[in-house]
């Protein structure tokens, strides 16, 4: 009988069910082509990027019953912590890396490669009873994350004068950074924060003066409790977030998603690099099964060139 391992909490109601237990960080042996491969590669991070590797590993466990890739939701910062610190193979982001993150891997002789596995359009919504906000710019959302408007008069002078009630993720998340470096200009986020992305949905959907922001996957999930709000781009146009815009781009705020991973894992532990190949390989159809977007089809064969540097001499 399988024995599965359970790591983090719950994403909408879907746990991270992890492949059969193989016990701690162990690395791999086997040609890594099946059953016979053995071992376990450890991640954590970014709660975004959470229902991607659970809808992954849902695939790949069938095929590799002793091998186990186990990851957390902690957020993409908390997961770097855990990458600096040594105490995984993987980890999960929904932001490219910031520079002390890289000093910090750099100073501890730790090596690593960048992938993109999948694209997200970080979405914004109000409350479902909310009849009067349609659009917002990025000056808009400005103006209510940093507490200059206290009302949604305050924002346009056609609406009511009632006070906002702005939700957030913490600063452990990579939504949260995403947010700060594109729509606040680095100026502080002030809302109310939560660890939970579930929490901040919830309170949107409860609160009739509320506005929050999270990953697509987690408006989709919840499209009959909240309502969208389109993003106005440079050019004053309403965008809506859809497959097409976040892919091409053209959503003012869209973001690739992504999973860095060391070097001494991609070299040593077959677990890691077939788990790795799998994903690239898949070229996006998880993310989209978890309700994301797959990058275009590029981003997929430049990864599987810079995955095939490190295959072992007796796969080339």
């Amino acid at each position: 009988m399988k024995k599965w391992q359970l790591v983090g909490t719950t994403v909408l109601g879907a746990t991270v069910l992890l492949g059969a237990c193989g016990g701690g960080n162990s690395g791999g042996s086997g040609s890594g082509d099946g059953k016979d491969l053995e071992g376990s590669a450890k991640g954590e991070g970014s709660s975004t990027v959470a229902p991607i590797v659970e809808k992954l590993n849902e695939k790949w466990a069938k095929d590799h019953p002793s091998a186990t890739i186990s990851s957390g939701q902690a957020g993409t910062g908390a997961g770097f912590e855990k990458f600096i610190a040594g105490e995984t193979d993987f980890s999960q982001a929904s932001r490219p890396i910031k520079d002390e993150e890289k000093q910090k891997l750099e100073d501890k002789n730790i090596k690593y490669k960048e992938f993109k596995i999948a694209q997200d359009g970080v979405t914004v919504a109000v409350n479902k009873d909310n009849d009067f906000v349609k659009e917002l710019s990025k000056d808009q959302l400005k103006k209510i994350y940093s507490g200059e408007a206290k009302t949604w008069k305050d924002v346009d002078s056609s609406w009511p004068n009632k006070e906002i009630k702005a939700f957030s993720p913490n600063s452990s998340h990579g939504t949260y950074d995403f947010w700060e470096e594109e729509v606040m200009d680095k100026q502080d986020i002030k809302a109310q924060k939560n660890g939970d992305t579930n929490v901040i949905v919830q309170s949107v959907e409860k609160n009739k003066e509320s506005i929050g922001y999270f990953g697509y996957n987690f408006y989709k999930q919840n499209k009959d409790k909240l309502k969208e709000v389109k993003i106005k781009d440079d050019d004053g146009k309403s965008v809506e977030p859809t497959k097409k815009t976040i892919q091409d781009g053209s959503y003012p705020l869209s973001r690739p998603l992504f999973l860095y991973v060391k070097e001494k894992s991609l070299e040593d532990n077959d677990v890691m690099r077939e788990f790795l190949k799998f994903t690239l390989d898949d070229k996006g159809k998880s993310a989209e099964d978890a309700g994301y977007v797959a990058s275009p089809s590029k981003v997929y064969k430049d990864g599987i060139k810079e995955l095939d540097k490190y295959k072992k001499d007796s796969d080339k």
